[in-house]
């Protein structure tokens, strides 16, 4: 096995995007954390390369798609 990837700009990109949905439903971390058992305030601050599969979860939560999730992705 190699070297693990990270992209940092993207890791960021994403915590920011997860931060705007979670504060447009009026949610604290605390309350994403208590409903869906996910940790949020690394990912938001982009310092956890989160996994697909719990992205696809936040997804769900947030009630948008991943190809809405990822439409939204600005990438610098």
């Amino acid at each position: 096995m190699g070297t693990r990837r990270r992209n940092d700009v993207l890791l960021k990109a994403i915590g920011n995007r997860l931060r705007e949905l979670r504060l447009a439903k009026g949610l604290s971390q605390d309350v994403v954390y208590i409903d869906t058992d996910i940790h949020i305030a690394r990912v938001e601050m982009g310092k956890y390369n989160i996994t697909i599969s719990t992205l696809s979860d936040l997804c769900d939560y947030y009630g948008i798609t991943l190809d809405q999730f990822f439409k939204s992705i600005k990438k610098k």
